[in-house]
């Protein structure tokens, strides 16, 4: 290999991106060429005031994805009801910590006035627990939800944020006795489709080579099938490997079907949504069609299968799971071509 590229999967140029660099560097001469994209939320600039296309995409994915996880109807109905939204990033000493106040300045410049951010370090200063928690009292907010800014949600997620210890930002919240409530959600930002594509296309500019785009409905061909990819979130639930994880995705009037062969006939039934709306929605329960699959070996097995229908190529969406002990589970899958 010749020429390199590297694509961080850091959220901006701090620390851990300057010893990326300098590791790299290390070895150019080994190679003809080598290139390192950018980050998440792109070049720094130079003040709290600037901000560009990534952070914007990224302060409107994560809100949005905030917003949805709690049942809200919108970032202004939110507002109406008394919720404040709560990202918390990790915080740093290194010149790079303005991005922080650069997302606070792109939530404003949004108009999200109940989004705030802070550092689990509390640098930059206004971003430390104790200011956030008078922000949002000084602002009248009484419900508070926490999520964490960080592409994967890890311990300080699920301890320094979400965390039973008194210093927990959970526990400090409520410690202030200032709210009604306050409300978790441990999820990263890398399982985000639109924070995926941010890094797929700084990898594009670093190279050059534009990413192969996923087809749009009105691309396939009415009544052709097509193989297609079926990715879902969890081990034990995926489609048969007898079929290298793909399915038959149909078009039929403009709308698209994917029929996959799950592992056996555990899962009696899915629904296209969430497990807690699926039991007063029984009329759309998918029902299993038997399969027959082959494997490599020769042997054959019959599974139950499902015409599952699908929205969007490439988005991800929320497929519930029956299991034949009668319990719902919540899944997110995407069909990709």
């Amino acid at each position: 290999m010749k020429n390199l590229v590297v694509q961080p999967t850091h959220l901006m140029h701090g620390a851990e991106y300057d010893e990326l660099t300098e590791a790299v560097n290390e070895y150019a001469d080994k190679f003809d060429s080598v290139k390192i994209a950018e980050p998440l939320l792109g070049e720094v600039g130079a003040d709290a005031s600037a901000v560009n296309r990534d952070k914007e995409t990224v302060a409107k994915a994560i809100t949005a994805e905030a917003v949805s996880d709690a049942g809200l109807e919108s970032i202004d109905k939110a507002a109406e009801d008394g919720t404040a939204f709560v990202f918390m990033g990790h915080g740093t000493s290194h010149n790079a910590k303005v991005t922080y106040s650069q997302m606070q300045t792109q939530m404003d410049k949004l108009g999200y006035k109940n989004v705030f951010i802070g550092t689990v370090e509390g640098e930059p200063e206004e971003t430390a627990c104790e200011n956030i928690i008078e922000a949002v009292k000084e602002a009248g907010y009484k419900k508070v939800i926490l999520r964490p800014l960080m592409v994967v949600a890890g311990d300080h997620a699920n301890n320094d944020m979400a965390g039973d210890e008194e210093d927990s930002w959970k526990s400090m919240f409520e410690a202030s006795g200032a709210f009604d409530s306050i409300d978790c959600q441990i999820a990263g930002l890398g399982e985000i489709a639109d924070v995926q594509a941010i890094y797929v296309a700084h990898t594009s500019e670093a190279t050059g080579v534009k990413p192969v785009e996923a087809a749009k409905t009105d691309e396939l061909k009415e009544g052709e099938t097509y193989e297609a990819k079926f990715t879902t979130d969890s081990s034990m639930f995926h489609v048969n490997e007898a079929k290298n994880g793909k399915g038959e995705l149909t078009v039929k009037d403009g709308k698209m079907t994917i029929h996959i062969s799950l592992v056996s006939d555990k899962i009696v039934n899915l629904y296209v949504g969430k497990a807690a709306d699926a039991e007063k929605d029984k009329a759309n329960w998918l029902k299993p069609t038997k399969d027959e699959v082959t494997y490599s070996d020769g042997t054959t097995e019959t599974v139950n299968g499902f015409d599952v229908p699908v929205e969007a190529l490439g988005k991800d969406f929320d497929l519930a799971i029956l299991g034949e002990k009668g319990t719902w589970y919540d899944h997110v899958v995407s069909v990709t071509l």
